[in-house]
């Protein structure tokens, strides 16, 4: 054969493949609101920088015909290429081809995309849109599954891993992207289950829908399985870039860092009179938060979940910070078992890496009730606990108004390592709250007096005085300092300037045992 007509066999080969399932198959792909894997994987890559790897990979497979069905690539893209001038490796499904199925040659593509990404120490992106196992391959199905979570394991702390669903993903497939950091999805095209309605139905009785039974909004609202939801497949793919920009390509690099056009020494007057006078009125800690980042950009995570915690990405002085806040606007900004859970995985992942945590405390405590205790609020709480106390990156912790109890402690005090404490003038540090103290402290003189109503405010007005204020905490070193609010910006990016050489040596174990 002439090296022409081999070069033409060669395209004729690769042009096959692009085609995918064929252009009936992708015809229904946009008619379903969704782009196709290859669509997906240029509008995500900066241009002519993505580069396919075991493009003409093919199942092995003869059973139930196997070896007669057009399978493409095996049903997956795999490859890397650049993302913002940075190097990113992706896997992305083909439901063209028979529905994205997992078999044993799909597997062995993404699982060799995955060990390329953890020798260049760059992050993994996934791409899911797949009817889940290839049944006719059997048993190489939940191989290649098992494989893939194996991966996704051992990179978890190595490489930041991105999981998006653009599609179904059922039954085991659910389990790699739960693994993975972060999970995007897309609304009324994305779903995630275990099992699906019809088999709920058979087993259970229970009517669902799809949608509401792990769409895109029971993920980011209710399960808290979902990281990001976002109304459209390209509004997703800009967003995946836009978390990318803020997270360092692998465990043993710092974070990026932007040119800062916003200044450093920048006063932010605004936080003077931000929280009102009483003290049990809500106001949103989301402005306190743009206030102080640079050019008031923050990237919030879960942010449909758990919505008395905030957690999310912004950079100071141009490097990324991680950023964990109570939020007063909702249920006055308590830890329960759903903002503990939430904090604590971010918490973990800014530690492993090396991005430096924030804190904005305004806590009145863990929340009380039958249903937090039965549903093991001590044991979630703990995780708070835990994350603050095993971290070594940088910790600066701003007090703004209530630090009370137990949640004190774990909103990133002193006590569990935290590197700076600041705490505002509106501070109140604390047990518990004024009104609460005053009934135990002054029982029996509330009881015997004449007005009992006057004389409990005139108590609870002596204990505020005297301990929910800043200055107590301050006088025994457990905050480093009272600072006007203002300041905050100023303050912290000091803060994490002298941070910066932070070393910090643990007791040398395999790994804590976090109490999940």
């Amino acid at each position: 054969m002439a090296q022409v007509d081999k070069l033409s066999l060669l395209q004729a080969k690769k042009a096959e493949v692009e085609q995918g399932g064929g252009a009936e198959k992708i015809a229904k792909q946009h008619e379903a609101g969704k782009m196709t894997a290859r669509e997906r994987i240029k509008e995500l890559f900066d241009e002519n920088s993505f580069v396919e790897i075991d493009t003409f990979v093919e199942t092995r497979s003869i059973e139930f015909d196997m070896q007669k069905k057009k399978v493409p690539g095996d049903g997956v893209v795999t490859g890397y290429g650049s993302i913002n001038g940075r190097l990113v490796f992706v896997a992305a499904q083909d439901f063209t081809v028979i529905g994205g199925s997992l078999g044993e040659m799909h597997a062995k593509k993404i699982t060799k995309v995955m060990d390329m990404a953890m020798k260049m120490g760059a992050p993994f992106i996934s791409i899911n849109d797949s009817g889940g196992a290839r049944i006719e391959e059997g048993i190489d199905s939940l191989s290649g599954f098992g494989d893939i979570f194996f991966r996704n394991t051992l990179a978890s702390g190595v490489i930041p891993q991105i999981s998006v669903i653009m599609g179904p993903c059922a039954g085991g497939a659910v389990y790699s992207p739960a693994i993975t950091d972060f999970i995007f999805m897309v609304e009324k095209t994305s779903q995630m289950f275990i099992t699906g309605p019809q088999v709920i139905k058979a087993v259970t009785g229970e009517d669902v829908t799809f949608e509401k039974l792990g769409g895109a909004d029971t993920h980011n609202s209710v399960s808290g399985v979902a990281h990001f939801k976002c109304a459209s497949e390209k509004e997703c793919i800009e967003e995946i870039k836009r978390l990318i920009s803020f997270l360092p390509d692998n465990n043993l690099t710092d974070v990026p860092f932007y040119e800062n056009r916003d200044d450093i020494n920048r006063i932010c007057d605004n936080l003077n009179e931000i929280v009102p006078e009483d003290s049990n009125k809500p106001y949103d800690m989301m402005d306190i938060i743009t206030s102080v980042v640079d050019n008031g950009e923050f990237m919030e995570v879960q942010k449909h979940f758990a919505q008395n915690i905030i957690v999310g990405f912004g950079r100071l002085n141009g490097g990324t910070v991680g950023i964990v806040a109570n939020q007063p606007k909702f249920a006055a900004g308590v830890l329960d078992v759903n903002s503990s859970d939430k904090a604590a995985r971010f918490i973990r992942f800014c530690d492993a890496f090396n991005i430096p945590l924030v804190t904005f405390t305004d806590v009145p405590g863990y929340l009380p009730g039958v249903g937090q205790e039965h549903n093991g609020v001590i044991r979630h709480g703990a995780k708070l606990l835990y994350a603050f106390s095993e971290a070594t990156v940088p910790k600066i912790n701003v007090i703004v108004r209530k630090a009370y109890g137990g949640a004190y402690i774990a909103m990133n005090s002193k006590h569990l390592g935290a590197d700076q404490v600041f705490a505002w003038p509106t501070a109140e540090i604390a047990v518990m709250g004024p009104e609460g103290a005053a009934n135990i402290i002054f029982r029996k003189e509330i009881a015997k007096a004449e007005d009992p109503v006057q004389t409990r405010n005139q108590l609870i007005q002596e204990y505020r005085n005297k301990f929910s204020n800043p200055y107590i905490a301050a006088s025994r070193g457990y905050v480093d300092d009272v600072i006007e609010p203002a300041t905050t910006r100023i303050r912290i990016i000091s803060a994490l300037e002298m941070l910066a050489s932070k070393r910090e040596n643990r007791p040398a174990k395999k790994h804590g045992n976090i109490p999940l």
